[in-house]
């Protein structure tokens, strides 16, 4: 059903990014994957070995500019802009009587404007096609709230409201866009937590297990073959926010 399709992932170079990468690859997507700072040529590796495309694109979603230049040369060298996953994101955690201007600014402008900047560009190419899936990286934080992550549980309920605002404009065009709400996933980001902090977590999941990137990465698929299903947010997070 996907193969042959073009997906563009932000944020791919590791943890849930290069596991949503992967995930289309094996479904036969050719695959454009983002990166800020460097990418891995093992993960270029991985993801042609099951016999597709990687056009890797390095650059920061939150530059206008960038987003509007990167769907070009998709377009222009795939043909074509199938599927896009906004996983792009960073923290700066500190509580809210000490987090900086810069601290709330840089993580609204990488995981909110970001995505608003890569939805902006790719939606024109999806319209003139009359098809698209849009996949957003939203967080059970934006639903819940967390303290010391003001700015990132803001820009994550951003998400959120996007998604449906985008869903609601572009459907009539057959272009669908969710959300997904991971919870306490096990990557990179969430490996320089303590062991308290960890165990506090587990307290309030009430599977008792934390996730793994497999199981984001089987959401997006999910959503990318289901196109009846649009402005939704699902939350991948063992019963957290439950």
């Amino acid at each position: 059903m996907l193969k042959g399709k073009t997906a563009v992932v932000t944020g791919a170079a590791k943890g849930i990014g290069k596991g949503i990468a992967l995930a289309f690859a094996e479904q036969g997507c050719n695959i454009v994957l983002n990166y800020r700072s460097s990418v891995a040529e093992e993960t270029i590796q991985e993801i042609e070995a099951k016999g597709v495309k990687c056009l890797p694109v390095q650059g920061d979603v939150s530059d206008f500019a960038f987003a509007g230049d990167l769907m070009k040369q998709v377009k222009k060298e795939l043909g074509s802009i199938d599927i896009l996953v906004n996983n792009a994101g960073i923290t700066r955690d500190m509580l809210l009587m000490r987090m900086k201007e810069e601290e709330f600014d840089s993580v609204i402008d990488t995981n909110l404007k970001g995505t608003f900047n890569m939805i902006r560009h790719a939606s024109s190419i999806m319209l003139k096609q009359r098809s698209g899936v849009i996949i957003n990286m939203a967080s059970v934080v934006g639903v819940m709230g967390n303290a010391g992550q003001a700015n990132y549980a803001a820009s994550k309920a951003g998400i959120i409201g996007l998604t449906k605002s985008v869903a609601k404009e572009l459907a009539q065009r057959g272009i669908t866009c969710n959300a997904i709400a991971p919870g306490f996933v096990e990557t990179d980001m969430t490996a320089v937590l303590t062991d308290e902090q960890k165990e506090k977590m587990m307290e309030v999941i009430p599977l008792r297990r934390y996730g793994q990137v497999e199981d984001i990465a089987r959401a997006a698929v999910f959503f990318a073959e289901n196109t009846y299903i649009t402005g939704q947010v699902l939350n991948v997070d063992g019963g957290m926010v439950m």
